[in-house]
């Protein structure tokens, strides 16, 4: 060793603040990366139930059938009513299902008991599920042609799921 340079020099404290602070840097970014993880997943929304309790907007029932259950317990009922004037509106009954992060409903033209990943190969979106249980109505566009349709199902876009789907039988 060289006279006059201390054993464990200036060369030794500056790589031990160098190391420190890739691993402060890394912890940064092991911590933004769950923060985004958790806000992407949205995990809270399986502890989470959202009620609706909409009144039915008609009394002339079109078509109805009954969820079965798909990826996630899921039951109810499903009807397409019609009111005065013609406009038409999807019916949740008693709905009940699990919660999610990107929940929609739509129709399909897969029937109820098709392959689960064929919902969405040809649907209609009539919006975002409002809530995870109960009662809630969704219009119906003027011109959608109801006999495209086979089916209801609550479909979650974000991992492509279905988790539930109703038949959409002509009422008697």
């Amino acid at each position: 060793m060289e006279e006059g340079t201390p054993s464990g020099g200036a060369g030794n404290v500056r790589a031990g603040r160098s190391r420190r602070g890739v691993v402060l840097a890394g912890l940064v970014a092991l911590l933004l990366v769950a923060a985004g993880a958790v806000a992407w997943f949205q995990p809270q929304k399986l502890l989470i139930d959202r009620r609706v309790d909409e009144a039915p907007p008609g009394t002339v029932t079109v078509a109805e059938g009954r969820f079965r259950s798909l990826g996630h317990e899921t039951s109810g009922r499903a009807a397409v009513l019609e009111v005065d004037g013609g406009r038409r509106f999807l019916r949740l009954d008693e709905l009940r299902t699990s919660n999610g992060p990107d929940l929609f409903v739509y129709l399909s033209a897969t029937p109820a008991d098709g392959p689960r990943d064929a919902f969405d190969d040809e649907f209609l979106s009539l919006g975002r599920l409002k809530a995870n249980q109960g009662n809630q109505n969704y219009e119906i566009g003027a011109g959608t042609r109801l006999d495209r349709y086979r089916s209801v199902v609550i479909w979650c876009r974000r991992f492509t799921y279905a988790f539930g789907a109703a038949e959409l039988a002509p009422a008697r």
